[in-house]
């Protein structure tokens, strides 16, 4: 199997397509109907106690539901980067393809980077299957919880994403690859209510998308033209306050993906986000501000439902 240009072994992947197929089962299907956080705390258990060598559980920190946000760290290379899923809870499809993702690096990693990966970052959506995370007597859309230079719908009333705002900054995350559904796409800043959207590096966006997408010819662009302006989420708020090089993943075709397609998810884009980490820049990108400006009118734009 080729990643970039690269020769490797296709028995790692293959074990991960076997993770895959059994993810896809009818079985593995109604087990997701009614799986927990808990049982994802006890996966990535499994896979650190798998691969001591590479990879370790680390804790982002308290969620309003009481619980601890808890991930992966694969790797001990001097650039960091994050993969972070399920920012909305009923998208359970981006927590099985996070977790195949960890276990890929788990058996290789990265060279010369760390991989932080987060499976569920809404702790109540996810045991719900509510898109929406629960926080004092209401709830929020976390992905609109950050801020950002065309306003926000919070910022940070929840604990989860107050702590991976923390997180970012305090390891100096170059890159970061969110992953949601659904809606075929890799899509990169801006997303906002603007119609300034251009940065400086949108042809280095365009590279990284393209890389990330050569197995699942997911269409490829600008977040708001792609799919609808958004304010305050974090692939903005990572680029605008820190230059990190953040793309998002819509994944699939569906909410509530069947097996089958689960398993196509995983074949599709697990190369893709190795590929697109492999060829990340190393340090964040040093012109990040925004310099357009705002059109509030685009607000009604946002449907909530990406």
């Amino acid at each position: 199997y080729s990643v970039g240009m690269k020769k490797i072994s296709p028995a790692p992947l293959l074990a991960v397509v076997a993770l895959g197929i059994a993810l896809g089962s009818p079985e593995a299907k109604a087990a997701w109907a009614t799986q927990s956080y808990s049982d994802i705390t006890r996966e990535l258990t499994r896979i650190a106690a798998a691969h001591p060598a590479n990879a370790s559980l680390f804790e982002l920190g308290a969620s309003d539901s009481g619980e601890t946000i808890r991930g992966l760290k694969v790797g001990s290379g001097a650039v960091q980067n994050l993969v972070v899923a399920t920012h909305h809870g009923n998208e359970y499809g981006s927590t099985e393809v996070a977790l195949a993702f960890a276990e890929d690096l788990a058996l290789r990693p990265i060279d010369g980077q760390t991989l932080f990966v987060i499976p569920v970052l809404n702790i109540s959506g996810y045991n719900s299957r509510e898109r929406r995370e629960s926080a004092r007597g209401r709830t929020w859309d976390p992905n609109r919880n950050y801020p950002g230079p065309c306003g926000t719908e919070g910022p940070f009333t929840l604990q989860s994403t107050r702590a991976l705002a923390e997180f970012i900054e305090r390891q100096n995350i170059v890159a970061s690859a969110t992953l949601h559904t659904y809606f075929p796409a890799v899509v990169w800043p801006w997303g906002l209510s603007s119609h300034d959207l251009s940065t400086p590096y949108d042809s280095d966006f365009q590279k990284l998308a393209s890389a990330a997408t050569i197995e699942s010819k997911y269409q490829i662009g600008n977040s708001t033209e792609v799919v609808y302006a958004a304010d305050g989420t974090f692939e903005d708020y990572a680029y605008w306050k820190h230059g990190i090089w953040s793309l998002l993943f819509e994944l699939g075709f569906s909410h509530s993906p069947s097996g089958s397609q689960v398993r196509e998810m995983i074949r599709a884009n697990l190369p893709g986000l190795r590929r697109m980490f492999e060829q990340a820049p190393t340090a964040r990108a040093p012109a990040h501000a925004f310099g357009g400006k705002c059109d509030i009118r685009l607000k009604a734009l946002d449907r909530h439902d990406e």
